[in-house]
């Protein structure tokens, strides 16, 4: 069946990665649109299709939360700059490639390190 098929079956599967980013520039941080366009530019690297955004931030010198939803599921991103730290959840099914999702991030806020958590996500055969 073709993509565009609204009768085409998707498989329910795909990869969640799980970043702990330390040990970055607190003015990397802090500001919605350059968090925004780097999760989206991350989005796309991946092959990812994005279909909305939405950031919050709390404040001159305090954190950010923002989600980008994807066709392939989603990019979040939740930011204590006073600690240098970058929580970042993504999560992709289909042909997208999370990594390089990772990657893109990781090269914009340069952490001094990354704790990653690789989730392989299905669901079970009935």
């Amino acid at each position: 069946m073709s993509e565009a098929d609204p009768q085409a079956v998707h498989l329910a599967a795909g990869s969640h990665l799980l970043a702990d980013l330390s040990g970055i520039e607190a003015s990397r941080l802090g500001d919605c649109d350059e968090l925004e366009a780097l999760l989206r530019s991350a989005a796309a690297a991946a092959g990812a299709r994005v279909l909305h955004s939405h950031f919050h931030g709390f404040g001159a010198g305090m954190g950010v939360t923002g989600v980008v939803l994807l066709a392939e599921s989603h990019i979040s991103i939740h930011t204590w700059p006073e600690n240098g730290f970058a929580a970042v959840d993504i999560f992709m099914c289909g042909a997208s490639q999370p990594r390089k999702a990772l990657d893109v991030i990781q090269a914009a806020l340069a952490p001094h390190s990354c704790v990653l958590h690789t989730v392989r996500r299905a669901a079970a055969p009935e």
